[in-house]
């Protein structure tokens, strides 16, 4: 599969929404008055330059902050008054995500099982299904932090999906991995999106192309843009001049 492939018509309720969400810190405002929506079937590219608000947006749509104004919904559950319901139905993999370096990918895939709840065959067969998807069986009783980063990714991306959620929310996925190991994740965003929502940040273009059906450009808090790729290049123009243009003004 190669290219963007084809925009998700909306269908039925948005499985993320952020409806007029700001963060303050102070005077200082990180976000400030961010609205979309993504439905199922969309994988969508949060961009922006460093600072522009994308993790703190990511981590007030997964309940982690508080937001100082707004709404952040995941599966339809507000994640300020029903954060275990909605998290029930999210995997957010943040940047450099915490992982315990003593522990193998199979010791810390059980503890993820018990602590999500999973229990008897439907336990095991999570486990087994994720270290196919994410092809740890090389590694699988290898100490986490004798892993390559790439594997150290695909550990995270695994126990992210362990107990099979409708959303996932992605920050920095590929950050810090070599051609090969991003071309692997690349592949398994695409095939999950067939059946799931996805947002996910990258401050690499060529990603976004390559895995995206829409964008949304966020810089200084504010959004600045939500679209199609096709829409956004159709001058003819590369998307890397579209981007310096919506983060400069």
């Amino acid at each position: 599969m190669s290219g963007t492939s084809e925009v998700a018509k909306p269908n039925g309720q948005p499985m993320i929404e952020a409806i007029g969400l700001c963060k303050y810190y102070g005077d200082f405002a990180a976000v400030q008055d961010v609205t979309f929506s993504v439905h199922r079937g969309e994988v969508v590219a949060f961009l922006g330059p460093n600072g522009a608000g994308k993790s703190t947006t990511m981590k007030l749509l997964t309940g982690y902050l508080a937001p100082s104004a707004g709404v952040a919904r995941i599966a339809g559950h507000d994640m300020s008054l029903d954060r275990l319901e909605g998290s029930k139905k999210l995997g957010y993999l943040p940047e450099n995500g915490p992982l315990y370096p003593d522990m193998t990918p199979r010791s810390l895939l059980a503890f993820f099982a018990d602590a999500r709840g999973l229990t008897g065959a439907h336990r095991q067969e999570r486990i087994d299904a994720v270290v196919e998807l994410c092809d740890l069986k090389s590694v699988i009783g290898k100490p986490i932090g004798k892993l390559s980063k790439g594997y150290r990714q695909r550990v995270g991306m695994a126990q992210v999906l362990l107990h099979e959620p409708d959303v996932l929310i992605l920050d920095e996925p590929t950050a810090g991995l070599d051609p090969n190991q991003i071309r692997e994740v690349r592949e398994t965003i695409r095939r999950l999106g067939r059946s799931k929502t996805i947002l996910l940040s990258t401050h690499i273009l060529q990603e976004v192309q390559a895995m995206c059906n829409r964008l949304i450009f966020i810089d200084e808090g504010r959004l600045k843009y939500d679209g199609t790729p096709q829409d956004l290049t159709k001058d003819g123009r590369p998307l890397e001049e579209h981007f310096y243009e919506l983060t400069t003004q």
